[in-house]
Order: structure tokens, then sequence, then C-alpha cells
């Protein structure tokens, strides 16, 4: 039987910040798609922007005044580009997920000039909730989040995995970071998406 980790060496989870800017790449695998990827917060509100008009695959995430919004504008085999509307989510929302999250322990990413120390994490949203046991159980939404060892605010990789990644045939996609500042970003709600009530 495994050792449980210790509390008092799990550092604490990971935490987005209010105001941060960075960029990267948006990975598909199963695809063999890799496109360019901003993430960028303000005040709060933040913004995904994977690929671009001239690229195989071009989305915005954004959490915006308490509503989270989603609209693909390309993705191999999308006809519909519909912007997605969740009211009652936000920054607060989002870090209350992430402390719930799981340690995995310590690692090192490698494939960046420097290798980076960081600590891996797990967050997921499984429903329905049951006890242990036999019942059949949908993965919602989970992800494997890893952050600067000495900086709990600073993510350099996220994979996700799960329906909400609906429209890849695997259901899983990575984010890598090539930077991550702690200042301002720009976050524009898209003139497509309704603005929040």
């Amino acid at each position: 039987m495994a050792a449980r980790q210790d509390a008092s060496s799990t550092p604490p989870p990971p935490r987005l910040p209010r105001d941060f800017r960075g960029k990267g790449k948006w990975i598909v695998r199963d695809l063999g798609i890799t496109v360019p990827f901003t993430w960028e917060g303000r005040d709060g509100d933040s913004q995904m922007i994977a690929g671009g008009p001239q690229h195989p695959i071009w989305f915005t995430n954004l959490i915006y005044r308490d509503t989270l919004y989603t609209l693909t504008y390309k993705w191999p085999g999308l006809n519909e580009h519909p912007c997605s509307r969740i009211p009652g989510f936000n920054l607060e929302a989002l870090n209350q997920a992430f402390e719930e999250a799981r340690f995995v322990g310590p690692e090192t990413l490698r494939g960046t000039r420097t290798p980076r120390r960081v600590n891996h994490w797990r967050v997921g949203v499984v429903v329905p909730e049951l006890p242990p046991g036999n019942y059949p159980r949908l993965p919602l939404a989970l992800g494997d989040i890893y952050v600067d060892e000495r900086d709990r605010g600073t993510f350099w990789q996220v994979l996700q995995f799960g329906v909400q990644n609906l429209y890849d045939p695997e259901l899983d996609e990575w984010l890598v970071m090539d930077t991550f500042e702690h200042r301002p970003g720009t976050v524009t709600l898209p003139r497509r998406c309704a603005p929040p009530r």
C-alpha cells in the first residue's frame, strides 16, 4: 500500500492570480495540431486565445464579469460557432475548485530552454458524486496543473481532459506556457458574445 503524502509537506494548491499575462502553445496531439496560445488576466477576468484565423484551430475561453464564455471560431469538422455562456462563474469559483485539487508531487518539466521545477496537481469534476464502489461515473472536467514550485500563481502547463474537450476525438488538450508574468493583461469580450446580464 502506498504511503499517504504528509499534509505538512504538501504545498498550497494552485491559485490563478487576478492580473497576469503569458504566451505559449496549445497542443492537440491526436490531431497533430500545435498553435500559438495567449492567456491573460486583468482585475479577476481572464482570457485564453488559441490559434487564429490562419491556424487550423482558433478559439477563446473567457471568465468575464462573473460569466464563463467559450467561442470556437475554427475546429476540424465543426460547422457551428455559437458563443456559449455559463453565468455565475468567476475567478473565485475557479480558485475554489483548485482548493480541492490533489497534490501529485514535485516534478521537473523539460523541453524548455531551462528545466522548470513545478508542483503537479490534479483537479476534477466527476458526476454523479457517489461513494466508492461500482457506480457509473462521468469525468466531466479533469486537469493536470503544473505550477512553479516557488509560486503557486505561475502556471507553466495544463492538461485538460474530459467532456470539456468535446471537439477533440481523444478528449485531451495541452497548454504549455513559454512566459508567465504577473502584470495585468488584456481581456476582451468578442462581439459575437452577449454581454453579462
